[in-house]
C-alpha cells in the first residue's frame, strides 16, 4: 500500500515514519507539512491512502480534503487530528473522508487499520 503523510507537525510524521516502516505491506511515498505541497505530491504520487490533520497554520485541511476526493481514483483518506469534535467529524465524513481518529486517544487504531488496508491492497 502506498501512503502519504499530510501534517504540519514534523515529529508526528517522524513518529509515523518510524512505526509504517516496519510493517511490510506499506510505503511511505512521501509527506508533507503543508496543504499546498501535499495537494501536488498526492496529485503526482498518486497514493492508496492519505493520512491527514484538519488544521493546517493558515489552511482548512477540510478544503484540501474535498479537492483530494473530487480527483479521478481518489486515495482513501484518514483524517487525524487532535481537534475530536462531532461538528469536525461530520465535517469530514461529509467531505469525503473514509476514517477520523483523534490523535491523543486512537493512535494505536489508525496504525491498526492500516495494517488493515495494507492486507487489502
Amino acid at each position: 500500500m502506498r501512503l502519504f503523510i499530510a501534517d504540519d507537525s514534523e515529529i508526528l510524521r517522524s513518529r509515523l515514519c518510524e512505526l509504517l516502516s516496519e510493517i511490510e505491506d506499506i510505503t511511505i511515498v512521501g509527506q508533507a507539512g503543508d496543504l499546498a505541497s501535499a495537494l501536488k505530491a498526492i496529485q503526482n504520487l498518486k497514493p492508496d491512502v492519505v493520512i491527514m490533520d484538519i488544521r493546517f497554520p493558515g489552511e482548512d485541511g477540510l478544503l484540501a480534503l474535498e479537492a483530494i476526493k473530487k480527483g479521478k481514483n481518489p486515495p482513501k483518506v484518514v483524517m487525524f487530528t487532535n481537534y475530536p469534535y462531532l461538528q469536525y467529524r461530520k465535517k469530514c465524513l461529509n467531505g469525503g473522508a473514509d476514517y477520523f481518529f483523534y490523535k491523543a486517544m486512537e493512535f494505536e487504531n489508525l496504525i491498526a487499520l492500516l495494517k488493515e488496508l495494507a492486507q487489502e491492497t
